[in-house]
């Protein structure tokens, strides 16, 4: 595969990448320089808003705008440069833990999980944030915890046909998998969808030994689950039964997360780790932190709306 710079702005940890149908642009964040990004891909060009605190993920919503989960909790925005309105606060210690991967799903619910910065305990959470007009609480947010005993929450995704749900633990390298049921938004039958070696003590870069572990993740139209693997410089295609399918080298170390996009959504980007891992791999490596793009046989979905109206 061919990958090409979408733009030239370098991320120092890009993330949470979706393609925008309507307005046919790509949205991402970069998490520790607190920005939420956009690109005219068609015209190489870039906006950038400044957030409050790091924002960990984001979602496009059905009535305009975003939801952003930042460091302490869900924001909504009407539209791009807008005012932060908190849709839902949280109890966590926002001097170690932080909100990372999430999305919507095809229900309209946003779902964010967090990660606790230490790395040295199990505390990160998986939540499902409901403000439908509809939901149980009648006008009221909804907050259901949905998973637990992680370290780092990252590869949120959902099977086509709803009835799948895959979230990872990247400190623990493994990616696991639930049965869903989508209206009653139930988990059950809890299983470990792919397992991956740990790092080797000691082990640097460039050295042999070590692929990675799943950091975010995207499913394409045959329900193949697609994750960046980082520090693997690669991302794997996994089949439903969490067979490897396909390794894709990336020139990068670090990538984070994949996303579909395009009129086909044909077009596989992908965010990754820049100035995050220091000047000496930038140098190495040099589109590093640039989200890059090439072109895939099978199409991915469609990304999902947040709904709150």
């Amino acid at each position: 595969m061919q990958w090409q710079p979408v733009v030239g702005s370098r991320d120092g940890l890009g993330e949470s990448p979706f393609w925008h149908p309507d307005e046919q642009m790509l949205y991402w964040v970069d998490i520790p320089n607190r920005q939420v990004r956009r690109a005219n891909v068609f015209m190489g060009t870039l906006e950038s808003w400044e957030m409050p605190l790091e924002p960990g993920c984001i979602a496009p919503a059905a009535g305009g705008g975003l939801v952003i989960a930042l460091r302490d909790g869900i924001y909504r925005a009407r539209g791009w440069g807008e005012a932060l309105l908190c849709i839902a606060r949280f109890s966590h210690d926002t001097k170690t833990t932080r909100f990372n991967d999430g999305k919507a799903d095809a229900l309209g619910r946003f779902w964010a999980g967090t990660m606790y910065e230490p790395r040295d305990a199990r505390k990160a959470e998986l939540y499902c944030i409901d403000c439908r007009p509809d939901n149980a609480e009648r006008g009221k947010t909804l907050i259901q915890l949905k998973a637990q005993n992680a370290v780092i929450a990252n590869g949120l995704a959902w099977s086509p046909d709803n009835r799948t749900i895959y979230w990872s633990d990247t400190t623990n390298h493994v990616i696991h998998a639930w049965d869903w049921d989508a209206a009653a938004n139930v988990m059950r039958g809890h299983r470990v969808f792919a397992q991956f070696p740990a790092k080797p003590a000691g082990w640097q870069p460039r050295q042999p030994g070590y692929g990675g572990r799943p950091d975010g993740a995207a499913v394409d139209a045959e329900g193949n689950y697609w994750v960046a693997m980082f520090e693997g410089g690669r991302l794997l295609k996994l089949s439903p039964r969490g067979e490897v399918l396909q390794e894709v080298p990336v020139p990068v170390r670090c990538p984070t997360m994949p996303c579909f996009g395009g009129d086909d959504l044909q077009t596989l980007y992908v965010t990754s780790a820049g100035t995050q891992r220091g000047e000496a791999e930038v140098r190495e490596l040099p589109l590093s932190g640039i989200v890059m793009a090439t072109r895939v046989e099978v199409p991915g979905l469609r990304v999902n709306f947040f709904i709150d109206s």
